[in-house]
C-alpha cells in the first residue's frame, strides 16, 4: 500500500449524533473530564486501569492537552463524548492503535456511571464506525473487550460486530491480574449490510 502522511488526512471538528457529540478533547474540557472520572471512580476502576492516574484536576488538564496534540498529529484520535442537549461530558472514546497505511482502527469507550444504560455508548460507537468506514476508508474496525465486561460486549453485538476470538490473559486488569480479551471486528462489506450504517 502507498505511504500515507497522517497530517494530510482531514478530520471533522466534531461528529454530531441525535443525543451525543463526539469531538477531540480540549483543555476547556478538563473540569468536565475530572468530574466524569471522579464521580464514577469506583465504577470505572473495574475496567479502566488508567483511573488511578487521575489524582487531582491537574491530571485531567494534562490529559486534555496531550490528547489534543496527538489528535492534531493524527497519532491517536481520543475524543470526548458530550451530551448534545447539555454540553456535559459523559465519557471518552476514540479511534486508537491506528495503522494509517492499512486503515486499521480500534474503538475504545467509557462513560460515567450515571450515563450508563441510556444508549450513549451505542450511538457513539455508531458515529465512530461511520467515520472510520465512510470518511477514513477503513479496512477494519476493532473492539477489544474484557471478557468479564458483559455490558460492553452487548453493545458490540447489537451493532453487528463479529466476535473473532478470545485472547487468553491478554489484558492486565485493574489490580494487576491478567484477564482474557474478546476481539470483535467489522470489515467494509459487513459494515455496508448493517441497517444503521447509513443515516
Amino acid at each position: 500500500m502507498a505511504a500515507v502522511d497522517p497530517l494530510s488526512i482531514d478530520l471533522p471538528d466534531q461528529i454530531v449524533g441525535e443525543r451525543v457529540i463526539v469531538r477531540p478533547w480540549d483543555e476547556a474540557d478538563a473540569d468536565g473530564l475530572w468530574d466524569a472520572i471522579d464521580s464514577s471512580r469506583e465504577h470505572l476502576e473495574a475496567w479502566m486501569p488508567w483511573v488511578d492516574r487521575y489524582r487531582n484536576p491537574d491530571n485531567a488538564v494534562e490529559y486534555c492537552r496531550r490528547s489534543h496534540a496527538r489528535w492534531l498529529l493524527r497519532e491517536d484520535l481520543a475524543a470526548a463524548i458530550v451530551e448534545r442537549g447539555t454540553g456535559r461530558i459523559l465519557g471518552g472514546t476514540g479511534l486508537h492503535r491506528i495503522n494509517w497505511a492499512y486503515r486499521l482502527f480500534e474503538i475504545g469507550y467509557w462513560v460515567r456511571q450515571d450515563a450508563e444504560g441510556r444508549g450513549y455508548v451505542t450511538e457513539t460507537v455508531q458515529l465512530l464506525t461511520r467515520l472510520a468506514f465512510d470518511e477514513l476508508d477503513a479496512n477494519r474496525v476493532e473492539l477489544a473487550i474484557d471478557t468479564r465486561n458483559v455490558r460492553s460486549l452487548r453493545v458490540a453485538e447489537r451493532l453487528g460486530f463479529v466476535l473473532e476470538g478470545t485472547l487468553r490473559r491478554r489484558l492486565l486488569a485493574p489490580g494487576g491480574s491478567p484477564t482474557d480479551m474478546h476481539v470483535l471486528a467489522l470489515l467494509p462489506e459487513e459494515y455496508r449490510l448493517l441497517p444503521w450504517a447509513t443515516k
